[in-house]
């Protein structure tokens, strides 16, 4: 017989140490833990509101377009062909997503920042007569330019931290999106807060700066992290300050509401806009604090786990192993070396940068041959499409002309609320009005469809497309009231198309990565964007701005204009009435098409969609890795849903085999 020493099961268990005490506020204001929270995921998530925060410049065009307008003498159809160019560079992201494929995020911003200084600077210039008037093109190019940085921070900071928190990717894209939804109304008072609202340049002037030098800041925050294992990422992959941001950007939206009501009422000097904008930082800040909160959490654990690891220091026990026992030791001693010699391997090459033959290789990027021969034979829904494969499939066709319809007719309205107010006879004031209520109830329906679509899909496995056609039959009222004018109706028109434009864009983007898998993401998230320029050019230049323009010419040539640098201003309500009654049967269409990726992806949403990220991260644990790679890419898996659809078909075939036997 042998001796063998070991932790044996005769000894009484060891008691758990007590959590480790110290006092929070020494240990905030500690160098370690200030760095900690400098690296920490969630510090990447607080960056990425604040630069969400300012990349929505693209959603106020309607309060400088008449000076646009007026100041280049544009009629409304070359108006429209601006910010045609001006939604086709917010959303034609291909570039941005194909560059965030080969670099890092910092690159990303980086190039967004200089696109957005010089573009919009140079519209600056050209309105404000610092440079001569511009040809149509260039201006259109310069337009392009500045608005094509919004790609670039969409695809920078919100793709990062949908891979970072793969599981709760709804609650994710809501909470950015809502801030980019907000960013409308945060610019208005920022803008009054500046220059005190005298003239519409300054707010082009506001756009120029203030996005590049928030993406300059942070520019090396957002970055990639690998997952940890669910032993030890309980803190750090929790919803839970996901639901504190919420609350937070609820405050914020209902404090810019406040003010949107007070400054309609109440004339305001320039300092009083100053201090009314010290309580809006203070609300942009607050996440910070949601962030210290956190990351101290996972102090203490790391402080506890450190804590059990030095107490389990208990002697060892004494086990009498027979002679006929003695060979099992020896094998089970051997399979335990080996386990441990494998857990090393994976610790190793997980905490490894991936090696440029084997990224490229599995990177269409890099083997286009192999791509173009696959692109036909897409794998399971929930699995890592590539690029081509996500082109060309019929959920992606369906998706991106339900998109098309419903985004391009909502975003006409946002686009023409400061015409549509002027030829229905609102006062300026109550025109800047609809503008921060799309913004705020833009942020609604991001926040809204981020957030409820997590909860049902969890919850009931309702699919995300199906709360998308509830959407698109939404905005069908809003499009109907600004159709026929109802008096005093376009408030109520304004919050609708509001939402519905922002409830939208969670959906989509949701769907794109549940559907398509998250490894080429930062690509099929941009191009499932380009849906909204498409659709801006049909229903807002060659209908809307159109039509616009043939009434406002018969209204000259019958006496009704308003005569001299103004008269190609169109007033009652023919200006959009054909237009919008256009729109509103373009957006039923949509919504009849997005039945149709319902009815396609219904059993995939029936299953467990997450599963595959649980059942990775649960091997990591057991392999004693701690994620999944540099850039927090996932290896390919089958989900829940695919694997439920697998084995079923397995089953029915085994019945058939088994009634032919």
């Amino acid at each position: 017989m042998v001796f063998d020493a070991g932790a044996g099961g005769s000894s009484p268990p060891a008691t758990s140490p007590p959590p480790p005490s110290g006092n929070p506020l020494r240990v905030i204001l500690t160098r370690g833990f200030a760095r900690q929270v400098l690296l920490g995921r969630w510090f990447t998530v607080f960056a990425s509101l604040l630069i969400m925060s300012a990349s929505g410049a693209t959603y106020i065009f309607s309060t400088y377009s008449n000076t646009l307008k007026s100041s280049l003498g544009y009629d409304q159809r070359t108006l429209n062909t601006v910010s045609f160019f001006k939604d086709l560079g917010a959303n034609l992201g291909v570039f941005s997503g194909l560059i965030n494929e080969v670099t890092p995020p910092w690159v990303v911003l980086a190039i967004g920042a200089a696109m957005n200084l010089s573009g919009y600077l140079m519209v600056y210039l050209a309105v404000s007569g610092h440079t001569p008037h511009p040809p149509l093109w260039l201006l259109c190019a310069y337009i392009f330019v500045g608005a094509n940085s919004q790609s670039f921070a969409n695809t920078g900071a919100l793709v990062t931290c949908v891979k970072n928190f793969p599981e709760s990717r709804g609650v994710v894209i809501g909470i950015l999106k809502g801030f980019v939804g907000l960013s409308g109304a945060v610019y208005t008072q920022l803008y009054l807060a500046f220059y005190g609202g005298e003239d519409a340049e300054s707010l082009i002037l506001l756009i120029a700066w203030l996005p590049a030098a928030m993406s300059v800041v942070f520019v090396h925050t957002i970055r990639y992290m690998p997952l940890p294992s669910r032993r030890r990422g309980g803190q750090e992959t929790s919803s839970d300050p996901f639901f504190c941001f919420l609350y937070l950007s609820i405050a914020l939206a209902s404090f810019l509401l406040v003010m949107i009501v007070v400054q309609k009422q109440v004339t305001f000097s320039r300092d009083a806009y100053g201090l009314a904008a010290l309580p809006l930082f203070i609300l942009l800040l607050m996440p910070l604090g949601v962030v210290v909160k956190q990351e101290y959490k996972i102090f203490r654990e790391r402080q506890l786990d450190a804590a059990l690891l030095a107490a389990d220091d208990t002697p060892p026990s004494i086990t009498v192993v027979s002679g006929a026992d003695d060979v099992q030791l020896s094998n089970t001693k051997k399979t335990e070396q080996q386990g441990n010699n494998k857990t090393e391997h994976h610790r190793e090459a997980a905490m490894a940068p991936p090696s440029t033959s084997s990224s490229s290789s599995s990177s269409c990027l890099g083997n286009f041959g192999v791509c173009l021969k696959t692109m036909f034979r897409p794998p399971a829904r929930g699995e890592d499409y590539t690029i081509l494969q996500a082109l060309v499939s019929i959920d992606m066709l369906v998706l991106f002309v339900a998109t098309i319809c419903g985004v391009g007719g909502t975003l006409t309205a946002i686009d023409n609320m400061g015409q549509i107010g002027q030829s229905l006879g609102y006062p300026s004031k109550s025109i800047n009005t609809f503008v921060s209520l799309i913004s705020i109830w833009n942020y609604a329906g991001r926040v809204t469809a981020g957030y409820a679509s997590e909860i049902i899909l969890a919850k009931h496995r309702v699919p995300r497309p199906l709360l998308l056609t509830c959407v698109l039959l939404l905005a069908c009222a809003g499009h109907l009231l600004i159709a026929f004018g109802v008096p005093q109706s376009l408030y109520a028109a304004s919050v609708i198309i509001g939402f519905c434009f922002g409830a939208q864009w969670p959906l989509v983007f949701a769907i794109i990565s549940e559907v398509f898998g998250l490894k080429y993401y930062s690509t099929l998230y941009n191009f499932g964007g380009m849906a909204s320029p498409v659709g801006s050019y049909v229903l807002n230049v060659r209908v809307a701005g159109r039509m616009y323009d043939a009434e406002a010419a018969r209204q000259r040539n019958g006496g009704v204009g308003v005569g001299g640098k103004h008269d190609r201003v169109c007033l009652g309500v023919e200006c959009f009435k054909r237009s919008f009654l256009v729109i509103t049967a373009a957006t039923v269409a949509g919504a009849v098409v997005s039945l149709v990726l319902v009815w396609r992806t219904w059993r995939f949403y029936k299953g467990d969609i997450y599963a595959r990220f649980r059942e990775e991260q649960a091997e990591a644990e057991r392999s004693g890795g701690e994620g999944n790679g540099r850039d927090g890419r996932l290896p390919v898996g089958r989900p829940g849903g695919a694997a439920a659809a697998e084995e079923e078909k397995k089953e029915e075939e085994a019945a058939v085999n088994g009634k032919k036997g």
